[in-house]
């Protein structure tokens, strides 16, 4: 790869983050600006980018619960907005034409639903990247955005099958058995143990089982990435797999966002009329929002994964350049759904860094809701008579939570939101709740007894652990506060928050094994020595 390449997408990343956006925004740029200035994409580039999106996908089958897709306010969601929102884009268009749009003269009537049908898609892999780097791919908003951008890939991938006149191998009815394979593949991925074999495995798994598989087949590669995902989730080991491959995914990602930028040269009309189509988008957002608002949620579950999904999809370029391929659309609609998909990842990710105070504002506008109306998991938390709880049941919450139990009798509620880490815990004997902290009105939820004592934060990221103290603090809760925080630099925002204690992991955990060498050693404290 050319070393243009890396230096344009250093430079675009470091600038996006000098002005407070997310590095995405940078490295779209800066695939426009070589692309301006002559360069040319590559086959590495291009393969790069189908890697980083095929293991994106991948690793979010690795996290989904397949019965939550079949839940109405997913498929239903999606159903209705992918119908709505392509006749909302169709007499957008045609009211556009009818002003004498010069792009749109002689374009017909089904070229345009066409169109809308394209830029009803919201991007999978800018919704992802903006979830993980929040920390909410499994707060409620972010479980419903994901389906709802799950089910848009189905729909493309059938859309894609019919329009290109290529049926699916009969071959593909044998894809089917993937399902009993299912054990097998969790029983091999045991073997693998961690480190570099299980990547590895996991990377054969995504692109070999799953894209390659596919792709013979005459299905869409991505979306074998994904089902292999889905397969693997209930594996203890898959959310650990996806933690490894998080950072060569995004590595591989940048390429993808460089990419879009060499589609073509843009030109003035072309960046007007993309610009345009971003103007739209609040239309676009709107229809999420009411198609959500008929499913028993929560006003800021809909609002939330509302403000997630308003960009244009990557999926877009895919349907201009199929209808340019046909003769149905003319080249530069190709460039002007490149910009337009661009844009709205520039304007969407400075609508999420709002997102929070957007819904505090815009929640008095929204009809109440009953909570009767409500599904369970969104209805009032009610945490019985616990004496302690605890935030975050991963390796650390479980520790203290059965060391709270055991050393100490005290009642312990876990909470984690996460509900196949509800549900297993729970079959092994913890009481536990699913609940989000770092959703506000989880704390609004919550009803905090007198009986508690202690609240331990042991949340894998130190944003939520800030968050949730912040949130205990406001509320003046009168018990102890306990944190964990993984680098030294955490302990003092979170000091200053009032937490009463703050235990750092990798410090904490040599003080206990430097103690135990000691001991089993025979050697005692110097203190006691020079008593």
């Amino acid at each position: 790869m050319d070393a243009a390449f890396i230096i344009a997408a250093c430079l675009g990343g470091v600038t996006a983050l000098a002005i407070r956006l997310p590095p995405l925004v940078g490295f779209l740029a800066a695939g426009f600006a070589l692309n301006m200035l002559g360069y040319e994409s590559t086959p590495l580039l291009t393969t790069i980018a189908e890697v980083g999106v095929t293991l994106l996908l991948f690793s979010i089958g690795l996290k989904l619960n397949v019965r939550h897709l079949l839940k109405g306010e997913v498929w239903g969601s999606a159903s209705l907005h992918m119908i709505g929102s392509s006749l909302l884009f169709l007499l957008v268009l045609g009211a556009l034409k009818w002003l004498g749009l010069e792009q749109l003269g002689n374009t017909g009537w089904s070229t345009l639903l066409l169109l809308g049908f394209a830029l009803s898609f919201s991007s999978t892999v800018f919704v992802v990247k903006v979830l993980e780097k929040r920390s909410e791919t499994q707060s409620a908003h972010g479980r419903l955005a994901l389906g709802v951008l799950i089910m848009q890939d189905v729909f493309a991938v059938i859309f894609i099958s019919t329009s290109s006149g290529e049926l699916p191998s009969p071959w593909a009815l044998g894809l089917v058995l993937l399902k009993p394979l299912a054990p097998l593949l969790r029983q091999t991925l045991d073997r693998f143990g961690h480190g570099e074999m299980q990547m590895l495995f996991g990377m054969f798994l995504a692109l070999v089982l799953g894209y390659g598989l596919f792709e013979l087949v005459g299905l869409k590669g991505d979306l074998g990435a994904l089902v292999i995902g889905l397969l693997l989730a209930p594996h203890p080991a898959a959310g650990n797999l996806s933690r490894s491959m998080f950072n060569l995914k995004e590595l591989l990602l940048v390429g993808f966002f460089l990419s879009i930028g060499f589609t073509s040269t843009p030109t003035w009309e072309m960046l007007g009329l993309a610009m345009l189509l971003v103007l739209v988008l609040p239309l676009k957002s709107l229809l999420y929002q009411v198609v959500f608002m008929a499913f028993p949620m929560r006003h800021r579950t809909s609002l939330l994964a509302t403000l997630t999904l308003t960009n244009y999809s990557e999926f877009g370029l895919i349907v201009g350049a199929l209808a340019v391929a046909t003769g149905w659309l003319a080249q530069e609609w190709l460039v002007v759904l490149s910009l337009a998909v661009a844009l709205s990842f520039a304007f969407s990710a400075v609508l999420n860094t709002v997102s929070e105070s957007a819904y505090r504002r815009l929640e008095a506008l929204l009809p109440a809701r009953q909570e009767q109306a409500l599904s369970t998991r969104e209805r009032p938390i009610e945490i019985g008579d616990a004496q302690a709880v605890v935030l975050g049941m991963g390796r650390i919450g479980r520790s203290v939570y059965r060391r709270l139990r055991k050393q100490y009798g005290l009642r312990v509620l876990g909470i984690d939101s996460n509900p196949k880490t509800v549900t297993d815990l729970g079959e092994r004997g913890f009481n536990l709740l699913e609940g989000d902290a770092l959703d506000s009105d989880f704390w609004d939820k919550l009803l905090m007894s007198d009986d508690v004592q202690m609240v331990i934060l042991a949340m894998p990221h130190h944003s939520g652990n800030l968050f949730a103290l912040q949130q205990l603090r406001n509320r003046q809760f009168p018990g102890r506060i306990t944190a964990v925080v993984e680098y030294p630099e955490e302990i003092e925002p979170i000091r200053e928050l009032g937490a009463n204690a703050v235990f750092h992991v990798y410090d904490e955990a040599g003080r206990a094994l430097a103690d135990s060498a000691a001991e089993t050693a025979g050697v005692a404290p110097v203190a006691q020595q020079m008593g």
